[in-house]
């Protein structure tokens, strides 16, 4: 089973005539994606890659019963485009775009929560639902359906991570990469929530990073709520106070949000943090034949 996205996921691609929607496009449609169309205001009527384009969100959720939507449109259009699809009632919103600032974010996320829709993103590589679904830019190439949940801040970590389990014949339930951003929609604790209500999730990873105190509320969370194994791993365990290290969210400020306090929280909760991401798998087997 698989969380949030898979086969009777129906999408649409916001963005769908540029670049990036357009190769990302091919590339989740080649996968088995079930996409159903795409805007590009102004290009209503035409296709890409046999895929109708409508000019605005009601339309294509009108005529094609969307529930799904995936945004590749520049940053300053962002933040309208996650609020048109939560608006048309599209009831999860991706967001891939980077750069989109804070405040945009805070406005559309308040918005989106408001019409009861979900917000993944911005700044992430997506989901993967392995022989379901790809929603995203993850390599498709490299995940094994199975039944291990991966949550995580960081989509290279994600990938390198996937990789390992995948080689040592963990496959995974459903990837998700939530963004590394100040501000961004689901969050380690309501993925959690998910994860240990399926059935058929065993265990989960988490992959962290320095900057904010998500870690540590998800720490708490798996203290009182997730009786599944959880491993994790923690990245910028050398990152110095004061440096933003590749993520605008990866910041340590005046002692706090490093890495040590988090892998803390986290061990404290009974959690298995792993000192480099090729030990994952191991780790996960030992907890799997412990339970």
């Amino acid at each position: 089973m698989s969380i949030l996205i898979n086969k009777t996921t129906r999408l649409i691609v916001q963005g769908i005539t540029g670049r990036d929607g357009r190769f990302h496009t091919q590339k989740m449609k080649a996968y088995g994606t079930n996409i159903v169309g795409g805007t590009s205001p102004g290009k209503g009527g035409t296709s890409v890659e046999g895929i109708p384009i409508f000019n605005t969100m009601y339309e294509a959720v009108e005529q094609t019963k969307a529930n799904t939507s995936i945004i590749f449109v520049p940053a300053r259009f962002a933040a309208d485009a996650m609020m048109e699809a939560a608006d048309a009632g599209i009831q999860l919103i991706i967001c891939i775009s980077e750069g989109v600032p804070t405040l945009d974010v805070v406005k559309a996320y308040h918005y989106i929560n408001s019409k009861g829709a979900m917000l993944i993103g911005p700044n992430c590589p997506g989901l993967m639902s392995p022989e379901e679904s790809l929603t995203g830019i993850l390599p498709g190439q490299i995940f094994k359906k199975g039944n291990i949940g991966v949550i995580s801040r960081s989509g290279t970590l994600t990938y390198e991570i996937v990789y390992h389990l995948t080689n040592k014949g963990l496959g995974q339930s459903t990837a998700i990469g939530m963004g590394g951003d100040p501000v961004v929609g689901l969050y380690f604790c309501e993925l959690l929530k998910m994860f240990q209500g399926d059935p058929e999730t065993e265990a989960i990873v988490l992959i962290g990073e320095i900057g904010g105190n998500a870690e540590e509320q998800a720490a708490e969370y798996i203290k009182k709520h997730v009786s599944k194994p959880v491993v994790g791993f923690i990245a910028g365990q050398a990152a110095p106070v004061g440096k933003q290290m590749g993520h605008a969210g990866a910041i340590i400020s005046s002692g706090s949000g490093t890495a040590q306090e988090k892998i803390s929280a986290l061990e404290a909760a009974g959690v298995k943090v792993a000192k480099e991401p090729s030990e994952i798998p191991e780790m996960l087997i030992e907890r799997l034949c412990n339970k």
